[in-house]
């Protein structure tokens, strides 16, 4: 009568999100395969396929590796996006940023070295061109 369907083995975690409120405080790694939404603090490391969001409230001091990020708290250490990193009004990163695109809202405090994966590619087929 209540048949529920288990999803297919295999499948990305599609639709889930892991959230950590405000007020939680975690000293240690965290590994999701799925989406993340912080809006407590987390030091340590994040790595994740997915996407995180990191809320108005929300505090990383380690490294995050993932596919996208939205940040709207504080972020210290060393972040890898695999895609897009979009920082908001509120957001406060300090360290060393490596992604492949990056929005920033006006208002975002940045202060961090950015390496962009497409462009050193670009850059560096321009350049040869040039020298050859």
């Amino acid at each position: 009568m209540f048949d529920k369907k288990s999803p297919k083995a295999g499948s990305p975690d599609l639709g889930k999100t892991n959230r950590i409120v405000e007020g939680t405080i975690i000293k240690g790694d965290i590994t999701s395969q799925a989406d993340f939404r912080l809006d407590g603090e987390l030091e340590g490391n994040f790595i994740s396929s997915g996407k995180i969001v990191i809320g108005p409230s929300g505090k990383v001091i380690g490294d995050i590796k993932c596919k996208n990020a939205d940040i709207e708290g504080k972020f210290k250490g060393k972040m890898e996006v695999e895609e897009l990193l979009s920082l908001k009004s509120s957001a406060s990163i300090v360290g060393e940023v490596i992604t492949g695109k990056l929005s920033v809202e006006p208002g975002a405090s940045f202060t961090a070295t950015c390496s962009m994966k497409n462009g050193v590619k670009q850059i560096t087929k321009v350049s040869e061109q040039q020298a050859g």
